[in-house]
């Protein structure tokens, strides 16, 4: 199916249409100094092409929020959400194909751009079942792709500029078009704008940009001066969706309007000159006087050691009744709030990676909401017991894990947890746990370091390893008597 979006009249009046199936594999550049249209032509595609093919606008000023009336575009403020809740939003539009406005407006350049990263990024990693086609169209992309670094922070422009390549160089193949537009191509990274195949230039007047809207064109350099003298809302066009040859397009009108459109001129307000100037003139309020000398006053001697051997003034009883102290709890009552807590951070699946000192914060804060007005665990401590707690073991106190709890005392903090879950699947005598499973515990994402540790357990002699001939690891723990079942360790 071919579907043909009008995108206005050429020199002779004759319709300019842009391929949509063509522009999905073969992206689109639009440049032109402020001004000269983009926006409109950005605008007109988009209305032309809505209910055909997905759409996802990254909006930096706020602009394009209007097309959420008429066509249906969901709109999301990023003010209002955090970036693992923009990550999910990205993968939620690929999974349901909805067309959105991501609206950065309110945000720094540097919040911009680490927001447009973390959406761009998240689209890119949507599984294999959801690449369904989808225009993606960037406005202002030197703000995302810049050539020099500027004044953010380095990882967050190389996260955007990463961000932006891939969408360009391999966003085609997971079915993501991207459609940018920049004011000058100078300030939009090379890498980013090379992967264009189809081109609409606008009127800019600097030499170096109009120099390199002809290479793009195809144009001798002494027919780039065309470009400084077109119109506003005027492009010349180039490419396999649009012409095979350049050609001068007037960008149609279009139905939704921006918010924010261009400045018009308005009648000045109708006064007198000397009512203006007795506005102007107008005094400010009087200041009050000052009710005191601003000088130091210079104390006698005899003064100020009467001051100092007065007795202090018996302090004023305030008038509100004091809290009442929270109700003491005893010691099952404290274990039972400590395991209860535990088990709510190890469920959650992003504290997997979190540092201890990160999630004693957390402890300290859930076991205050749960009455116990200070936590009697210190951090070494709390790093035991969530060692204990990844490992599936809760009470500490259970006489049944006393001699493993012994044996993993022995060990560094962190590598308690992996020894005890170890040891939990030999005593209910389950399979021995994956490298994966012993990686989450551990705190790590790297397997090699997975390995290294049992390495090390098995060095101190609390592990004996053996690998059956299909395969299958076995772990054993020889002061305990203790033997998981074979498994395969990936």
């Amino acid at each position: 199916m071919t579907v043909s979006v009008d995108m206005g009249s050429d020199d002779r009046g004759a319709p300019v249409t842009m391929d949509l199936e063509e522009l999905l594999a073969t992206r689109l550049l639009v440049q032109g100094n402020s001004g000269s249209g983009k926006s409109h032509l950005l605008r007109r595609l988009l209305e032309g092409s809505a209910g055909q093919v997905q759409q996802v606008v990254i909006d930096p000023e706020g602009d394009f929020v209007t097309l959420a009336g008429p066509h249906g575009h969901v709109v999301i403020e990023a003010t209002d959400y955090s970036i693992p809740e923009i990550e999910r939003f990205a993968a939620r539009i690929r999974e349901h194909r909805a067309s959105v406005v991501l609206s950065l407006e309110g945000l720094e350049a540097e919040g911009q751009m680490r927001c447009a990263a973390a959406f761009l990024s998240a689209m890119f990693d949507a599984p294999r079942e959801h690449w369904y086609p989808a225009l993606v169209v960037v406005d202002e992309a030197q703000l995302f792709a810049p050539t020099t670094g500027g004044e953010v922070a380095e990882d967050v422009r190389r996260a955007s500029l990463s961000a932006m390549t891939n969408l360009m160089c391999r966003g085609r193949k997971r079915g993501l078009a991207g459609v940018i537009a920049t004011q000058r191509l100078a300030k939009l990274a090379k890498n980013v704008a090379a992967e264009a195949s189809n081109f609409l230039m606008g009127r800019t007047f600097l030499d170096i940009d109009m120099a390199r809207a002809a290479d793009l064109l195809g144009m001798e350099r002494r027919q780039a001066d065309g470009i400084r003298d077109l119109p506003r809302g005027t492009f010349m066009a180039l490419g396999p969706a649009v012409s095979r040859r350049p050609i001068t397009v007037r960008i149609g009108a279009v139905a939704t309007s921006a918010r924010s459109g261009s400045p018009k001129l308005t009648p000045l307000p109708e006064a007198k000159p000397f009512d203006l100037a007795d506005l102007l003139a107008e005094p400010e309020a009087p200041s009050l006087p000052l009710s005191f000398d601003p000088r130091p006053r210079r104390v006698p001697v005899e003064e100020l050691a009467a001051d100092i051997a007065r007795p202090p003034e018996p302090a004023i009883a305030t008038p509100f009744a004091p809290a009442p102290a929270a109700p003491a709890k005893d010691e099952a009552e404290v274990e039972a709030i400590h395991a209860e807590v535990l088990r709510a951070i190890v469920a959650d699946g992003e504290a997997a990676l979190r540092p201890p000192a990160v999630l004693f914060q957390d402890f300290q804060v859930r076991c205050r909401m749960a009455g116990l007005a200070k936590p009697p665990l210190d951090l070494p401590a709390f790093t035991r017991r969530l060692s204990c707690a990844r490992a599936g073991i809760f009470d500490i106190h259970a006489p049944e894990w006393a001699d493993a709890l012994a044996l993993a005392g022995t060990l560094p903090d962190d590598m308690m947890g992996a020894f005890l879950l170890v040891a939990r699947a030999a005593r209910e005598g389950r399979p021995c746990p994956s490298d994966m499973e012993l990686a989450t515990t551990y705190g790590t994402s790297s397997l090699g370091r997975v390995r290294r540790l049992v390495g090390y357990i098995e060095s101190r002699d609390l592990f004996v390893t053996r690998v059956d001939l299909s395969g299958k690891r076995s772990i054993t723990i020889p002061r305990l008597g203790w033997t998981t079942e074979p498994a395969e360790a990936a």
